[in-house]
């Protein structure tokens, strides 16, 4: 009696860098014999980040992508070697609109802040991309490059050397990612126990803890109005004033 086919297992496969480039960046060579391809590696990365936004990353497998065509998990393999592969094409898809930024006003705070609200609606249409784009050396591709250049152009009329702008271009980005991290992490109800929790152990312990109490007494934690993502780009990019206007005082 046939055995049946195992499934399956990137994880017992090395990745094959090369591939991986030439996918995210068009050049992957065409099939050399068979049938003519039915599907593409874009049309699948549109699917699975349907899939991903509905039901986020974690529930993204070849297996219900290939579902949404009618075809096994196996058929997308021709097009795509791996979901490593596929989540890399994802965030390749979700960046495919490059951030325009001539409506912006003139100079480099404007556009740079235009930069960073156009990065901030992408991580709140699709949330999946914080652990998509986590810290870790992922293949990048020229939709994700087109941004950092969009960034980086903004920031050159500071004057600051190319490694300040780099930075600043982090800081930045950073930023935003932080705010989308905790868009993503925040939950009412636990928010409000939270706050009674830690409401009764300032009440009972108030004294090991004087100056978060006396913060908290002034209304620290109290909404304010305040958009939290333009609270902090602006005080990044004052800080960042501070750093051009100290270097044009020292070049004078």
């Amino acid at each position: 009696m046939a055995r049946a086919a195992k499934p399956r297992e990137d994880k017992d496969k090395p990745r094959d860098l090369r591939t991986g480039i030439a996918l995210l960046w068009g050049e992957q060579d065409p099939p050399a014999r068979g049938p003519k391809p039915s599907l593409t590696p874009r049309r699948i990365a549109e699917a699975a980040v349907t899939l991903a936004d509905a039901e986020g990353l974690e529930a993204v497998s070849m297996n219900k992508v290939a579902a949404a065509f009618g075809v096994s998990a196996m058929a997308l393999y021709r097009y795509v070697p791996g979901k490593a592969e596929l989540v890399e094409l994802m965030v390749e898809a979700v960046l495919a609109e490059h951030p325009d930024l001539s409506a912006a006003a003139p100079g480099w705070r404007p556009r740079i802040a235009a930069w960073a609200h156009r990065q901030w609606a992408v991580y709140q249409a699709h949330l999946w991309l914080l652990a998509a784009t986590a810290m870790r050396r992922q293949l990048i591709g020229p939709n994700q490059l087109a941004w950092m250049d969009a960034a980086l152009a903004a920031l050159e009329p500071t004057g600051l050397a190319a490694p300040q702008r780099h930075q600043v271009f982090l800081l930045v980005a950073g930023h935003v990612r932080n705010q989308a991290q905790q868009l993503a992490d925040f939950d009412e109800d636990h928010n409000q126990e939270w706050g009674h929790l830690t409401g009764e152990l300032l009440n009972r312990d108030a004294a090991r803890f004087p100056a978060l109490t006396t913060a908290i007494g002034e209304g620290a934690f109290a909404p304010t109005g305040l958009d939290p993502l333009d609270f902090g780009l602006d005080r990044i990019l004052d800080g960042v004033q501070v750093l051009i206007d100290r270097a044009e005082d020292t070049s004078s």
